[in-house]
């Protein structure tokens, strides 16, 4: 199994997403964590953007995503970006992974998911 793997670590997004009305009708900040594992790994780039996935591309489909309506859960969110990810991108798996700071006495809550073809 290939272990090669591509991450942006903690992307800062501002999206409405919250159980109650009064929480998604401002936007909150959320750190999205993706690591994803290109079907063929690192092998045959020739050093070219075109050959690899190009995380600045993935960075810019999350944001878009993510602000595209508003969502209660973090983990439908999660679910979402996993789905998109995969049939936008040749990957055999990706991890989510979302935080958010909501709780007054926690640093943030999280959720992480891991999907594959």
């Amino acid at each position: 199994m290939n272990r090669d793997e591509i991450e942006i670590r903690r992307l800062e997004i501002e999206c409405h997403i919250g159980v109650p009305d009064e929480e998604r009708a401002q936007p909150q900040k959320l750190w999205i964590t993706t690591r994803m594992r290109p079907s063929q790994g690192f092998i045959g780039l020739y050093d070219q953007v075109q050959n690899t996935v190009d995380y600045y591309e993935v960075s810019l489909k999350i944001a878009d995503l993510a602000t595209s309506r508003p969502r209660h859960l973090i983990e439908t969110l999660a679910i979402d970006l996993a789905e998109m990810l995969l049939i936008s991108y040749p990957l055999q798996s990706v991890d989510v992974e979302i935080e958010k700071r909501i709780l007054p006495n926690a640093q943030y809550v999280a959720v992480k998911i891991q999907r594959s073809r």
